[in-house]
């Protein structure tokens, strides 16, 4: 009996510990991301640079465990968001900036392109509520 008490406690706490871990950090109150160029609308070159911008929170790079910090996550061409409760994906669509980063020069194919700007946390989960930017177009020469 001891014995299964002893696993039953174990598998209790391992089961809380994971569900602590991917718990969503809480949004920081008036916390906003946002593209400070280009602008909305803009024509640019393939080759060109991204400037980030943040409100009433701070950067820090991934793994920081600095209360009300978070770091970038450039989407590109993306119509939905990233699912709350996973890391933000790793993929061409969803560039990562995990050294608390400001800018970013990216290469995208000629045509319009959407971009948007995601705050992760330490471990790349989107915040609770998600602090994303306003989607901006641009076309691409």
């Amino acid at each position: 009996m001891k014995t299964f008490m002893s696993r039953a406690g174990l598998v209790g706490l391992l089961l809380s510990a994971s569900m602590l871990a991917t718990a969503a950090t809480p949004a920081p109150k008036g916390a906003e991301v946002f593209i400070v160029s280009p602008e909305d609308g803009a024509t640019v070159a393939q080759t060109f640079t991204v400037k980030f911008g943040v409100k009433e929170i701070a950067l820090a790079p991934a793994g920081d465990v600095t209360k009300n910090t978070g770091h970038h996550h450039l989407l590109i061409d993306v119509d939905k968001l990233p699912a709350a409760d996973a890391p933000i994906p790793m993929d061409a669509n969803h560039m990562h900036f995990g050294k608390a980063q400001t800018q970013a020069e990216i290469k995208l194919a000629p045509g319009k392109h959407t971009l948007q700007l995601e705050l992760g946390d330490k471990g790349h989960m989107p915040f609770d509520p998600p602090i994303v930017s306003k989607k901006i177009t641009v076309t691409v020469e």
